[in-house]
């Protein structure tokens, strides 16, 4: 029988040594590596890693062969959350328990830091230990490089910060709204399974049934974010909750109701569910994942 929690657990752990692996790479341990490392070893979910390494199993490949993807993932969501916290942007002072950034360290180390964090995820990402001589192996991590750099930019979660910013105190329409989100937060989930499938060497129609997965998942872990800045509790969540409407944001339960965001969650989590109906029992890690994403409470 799988249980969640048990493999969540084995994969933190290869994805926490790899990431500490990386960062002891660098032979400065000055003042910018021990800005890396707080937020980067701060904990989370590793949700975007996870999904990477599952998905490569989904397809019938080895979850080690997509680690140093789904590091990348994980260090490029980690600076995006030390920007994201910036006075600049959200004027965040809590993140994972813990302060943010800017204010354990100061506000340009902390931009410094999240500047080195997506340049090391690359710097991994084409790493030639990883890409091996043949012709096909590095293809596939091309294309990798590539949906990830989409995902992460002007884009994806960049644009997504943008229009997420200049939405405050406006109103935005559902449509309008889960277009931003697909760019914030979607894009770079749907980059972590398309990367894992396509180093587990799947094939174009187990790569599309995955991404309708990743879509439906994305969206759901947001709107399912949004619900948990309602009714969520602070010391669970490791960040304030109320921040939303405190800035005027357009959420799912500010247009929709809060009640109305539940089930559209749960309708999402549904159709990513039927989405791996062709799959075995590799895919049994992706089907809780999804059932986890509506059902935590952080």
């Amino acid at each position: 029988m799988f249980v969640l929690t048990s493999y969540l657990d084995a994969k933190r752990q290869l994805i926490n040594a790899h990431l500490d692996k990386c960062l002891k790479a660098n032979p400065d341990s000055g003042r910018l590596i021990e800005a890396m490392r707080y937020s980067l070893m701060a904990g989370g979910k590793r949700l975007r890693p996870i999904l990477c390494m599952a998905g490569a199993e989904a397809v019938g490949g080895r979850a080690e062969d997509a680690l140093p993807a789904a590091s990348a993932l994980e260090i490029i969501h980690t600076y995006s959350l030390i920007h994201d916290d910036l006075p600049a942007m959200d004027d965040d002072d809590l993140r994972r328990g813990g302060p943010t950034s800017h204010v354990q360290f100061d506000e340009a180390t902390a931009i410094l830091a999240g500047d080195a964090l997506l340049t090391m995820a690359f710097q991994i990402l084409s790493d030639a230990e990883f890409i091996k001589t043949d012709g096909r192996h590095a293809a596939r991590w091309l294309k990798v490089i590539q949906r990830i750099s989409r995902a992460a930019g002007c884009r994806g979660m960049v644009e997504g910060q943008m229009r997420d910013i200049a939405a405050e105190n406006n109103s935005l329409s559902q449509p309008e709204l889960e277009e931003l989100h697909a760019l914030k937060t979607g894009a770079l989930i749907e980059a972590a399974v398309y990367s894992g499938a396509v180093l587990g060497d799947g094939n174009l129609e187990q790569i599309g049934h995955l991404g309708t997965y990743a879509g439906c998942i994305g969206l759901a872990f947001q709107v399912k974010d949004d619900i948990l800045n309602v009714e969520g509790d602070s010391a669970l969540l490791g960040k304030e909750v109320g921040t939303d409407e405190r800035r005027q944001k357009s959420t799912y339960p500010s247009i929709m109701g809060l009640e109305e965001s539940k089930t559209l969650a749960r309708e999402l989590i549904d159709k990513a569910l039927q989405a791996l109906a062709s799959f075995d029992h590799r895919s049994d890690p992706l089907r809780a994942i999804a059932k986890y994403i509506i059902e935590r409470k952080r």
